[in-house]
């Protein structure tokens, strides 16, 4: 079974050489992981929403049981994106679909989403940098 991406950060930032972080990067590559982590560095994705953390309800069922995945959602990510294509949805939806998506999730997860909204991904994880995600996945990050 596929890692969740909180857990494959984790592994990440755990390990002690580079070249074991990208390798555990790679090994869990997926969808998820590379919208999360270009969210997270690429400077020409700025997510338009309002700065902060929205009021959500955390999802409190246990791993495995959420309504939702990163995997899943984060396919909506588009959505979030200044010029993406929910750039003539009102602010209202554009919000709703983002506060769907942070309760839908695992709550480890939402943290992620919401330090990828506010580009503080290596806050959370030290050792996951942008200069990390270029080594691992060349081009992902836009120069």
């Amino acid at each position: 079974m596929a890692l969740y991406v909180h857990e494959v950060l984790k592994k990440v930032s755990e390990e002690k050489t580079k070249e074991k972080k990208i390798a555990l990067l790679k090994e869990h590559n997926s969808l998820a992981l590379r919208n999360v982590l270009r969210g997270s560095f690429d400077d020409s994705l700025v997510f338009n929403l309002p700065e902060g953390t929205p009021p959500y309800r955390a999802d409190d069922a246990p791993e495995g049981y959420t309504r939702s995945t990163l995997q899943h959602a984060s396919k909506n990510f588009a959505y979030l994106i200044k010029d993406g294509p929910g750039k003539d949805l009102p602010a209202y939806k554009r919000e709703r679909i983002f506060v769907e998506i942070l309760e839908g999730v695992h709550p480890k997860e939402a943290e992620i989403v919401l330090a990828m909204k506010d580009k503080t991904l290596s806050k959370l994880y030290k050792t996951v940098t942008k200069k990390l995600v270029e080594e691992a996945f060349p081009g992902l990050i836009k120069v």
